[in-house]
């Protein structure tokens, strides 16, 4: 079984989890365009984000990897709150800035809350076959 027919099989909240690590890739490069200076070459995030979204779709056959969805959104943005970095973006005076981290923010906390609903139906029907 392919990567492709895995994921158009996933479960409903796995491809959920997957749009929501692409909201927040989008919400990073929003950011990007609105400061590059403020990223160097190239937003991080972007890659560890989608790292985890690869994790997610070659892994599709297994209940477990939407953990990966879970695990970056909540490391994202509990973490960006606890440092104050999100904080401060969301207070920056830069509307595209601030748009962007609530829009990273939206994509990252529905990844994290479909990757656990995707694991329990997961779990669920693994435990039923």
């Amino acid at each position: 079984m392919t990567t492709l027919t895995r994921l158009t099989t996933a479960p409903r909240n796995t491809k959920m989890a997957l749009a929501g690590l692409a909201i927040g890739i989008l919400g990073l490069l929003i950011q990007w365009i609105a400061d590059p200076p403020k990223f160097g070459i190239f937003p991080p995030g972007i890659l560890v984000i989608a790292v985890c979204g690869a994790l997610v779709a070659f892994g599709a056959r297994w209940w477990w990897t939407p953990i990966f969805a879970t695990a970056i959104g909540i490391w994202i943005v509990i973490g960006g709150f606890l440092s104050g970095q999100l904080t401060e973006n969301l207070a920056s005076g830069d509307l595209g800035t601030i748009i962007g981290n609530i829009v990273m923010c939206l994509g990252l906390l529905l990844a994290a809350v479909t990757g656990v609903l995707a694991m329990i139906e997961g779990r669920r029907r693994s435990s039923s076959q």
